[in-house]
């Protein structure tokens, strides 16, 4: 009787069985490319290179006097005095009377989005099709033959700059890092190994270009459009780390949360545009409540009034030296802001906006260290050019790559025909990545876009 009903319970657990076929296995995840448009940059060909004679600001607060730099297989060699040894063959530059910096880094440009001729149908910087646009790139309208990219190069010794899409949106997009070096596309500029940014802007830019359209119209209306895009951010980055986990059918893509949710995981920068202290502060709250970093505030024009606030968070503010006024919310500006919030122990960065001022930063940074200097901050010229050269590295994150001249990193450097701080001063020589982009004394050796070669005339062979 027992072994009769035990057979009985084995057949009905074989019949169940049958009925219940084990459950299929998950479908392994897809894993998203996140870089599909790479950077395809190579360094133009260099040859090794010494400068003796020269003042050396290594772009880290250092100076050396009668220095020598070494350039070799586009990184920087040796950097130290006059008796650094230096290799056999080497193409030597003298540097007597002249200065040696780090190429200067512009965090801020529009360079290529807004291009020279600044005409409507070159205007590709702003996306104001609404408040929320994360999902654009601002590599997509980035046309290399701007101009303004070899100006500069030559009038202002720049050698890499971040180019972001405009402020008209809460969230904008994300930006690229360009090394300025002609290419044929974007991709051949970009910088190798460069994270993205995304820009983001609070304040009066968002309200006066959609409080007709149906956006947001007030500073309150600003910030629940941002935090309400921060929480689907958030709901959007649960379900994909779920499905990354487990497995199973994978979510919809949303490429404006792709790029949201890069800034959760710290892939991607935020810089932040943004002019008033109250503003950035409630920034740097919300910031802490949806679980990001904020890299930079852009203009911050008054930084100098929570510059604890910004050491403390580990926030750069990118600033101008004198430029205010000009609205409501760039009105409490004052001549000493970046000295300031450089004195406070801050991240304090020079940067341009503006296609004329790239070409002039080393001035800009100068006005800064006068003002600072006659409100009693005795700050050195050498530790001033940290707001061109290491701070603009830090806020890029690409501080370990250049910046600064120290052995290893990439050898993109500027020649001044005197001291880099003076108004009479201008690049002698750029090189970037130890090839000689720049020769103030020879005409051949600077980058001319096809834009810039003219168009044939009625005469012409066409």
């Amino acid at each position: 009787m027992i072994r009769g009903a035990i057979a009985s319970l084995a057949l009905l657990a074989l019949v169940g069985c049958a009925n219940n076929p084990p459950p299929k296995k998950k479908a392994a995840p897809v894993r998203i490319n996140e870089d599909p448009y790479p950077s395809t940059y190579h360094a133009y060909p260099g040859t090794l290179t010494v400068i003796r004679g020269a003042t050396i600001f290594d772009g880290e607060g250092g100076q050396i006097d009668n220095g020598t730099i070494v350039l070799a297989d586009g990184a920087i060699q040796a950097v130290g005095g006059a008796d650094t040894p230096v290799p056999a063959g080497a193409y030597e530059v003298d540097g007597h009377g002249k200065w040696v910096t780090p190429g200067v880094i512009d965090v801020h440009s529009h360079l290529g989005d807004y291009p020279s001729p600044g005409t409507s149908s070159l205007s590709d910087g702003n996306e104001a099709t609404g408040p929320v646009r994360p999902e654009v790139w601002a590599e997509h309208s980035v046309w290399p033959q701007d101009a303004g990219f070899s100006r500069a190069l030559a009038n202002g010794g720049i050698t890499t700059l971040q180019v972001l899409p405009g402020s008209a949106n809460l969230f904008g997009g994300r930006s690229v890092v360009l090394k300025n070096v002609p290419a044929r596309t974007v991709q051949g500029m970009k910088f190798p190994g460069a994270p993205y940014g995304l820009k983001m802007a609070c304040g009066e830019n968002p309200k006066r270009v959609y409080g007709q359209k149906g956006g947001p119209q007030t500073r309150m209306g600003n910030i629940a459009v941002t935090r309400a895009t921060w929480l689907k951010a958030q709901s959007y980055k649960r379900k994909w780390e779920k499905y990354e986990r487990d497995g199973g059918d994978m979510p919809e893509r949303d490429l404006a949360m792709d790029t949201l949710r890069g800034v959760l995981d710290g892939k991607i920068l935020v810089h932040n545009h943004c002019y008033r202290a109250d503003e950035m502060a409630i920034m740097i709250d919300l910031s802490h409540e949806m679980g990001y970093k904020i890299t930079a505030f852009h203009h911050a024009v008054e930084a100098y009034k929570i510059a604890d606030l910004l050491q403390k968070e580990g926030i750069c503010a990118a600033m101008w030296a004198d430029w205010w006024g000009f609205k409501m919310e760039a009105y409490d500006g004052i001549k000493e802001n970046i000295p300031f919030v450089d004195k406070a122990g801050a991240c304090a960065i020079v940067h341009s906006d503006d296609p004329n001022g790239i070409q002039h930063l080393n001035q800009e940074a100068a006005k800064a260290l006068a003002d600072g200097r006659r409100a009693g901050y005795n700050i050195t010229d050498a530790s001033a050019w940290r707001w061109l050269a290491i701070n603009p590295a830090k806020a890029l994150g690409i501080a370990d790559k250049t910046g600064s001249l120290k052995q290893g990193k990439m050898a993109d450097v500027v020649l001044w025909n005197g001291n880099p701080l003076s108004t009479y001063t201008r690049p002698d020589k750029v090189w970037i990545d130890g090839a000689m982009m720049y020769d103030a004394e020879n005409p051949r050796i600077r980058p001319v876009s096809d834009f810039e070669l003219g168009q044939p005339g009625e005469g012409d062979v066409k």
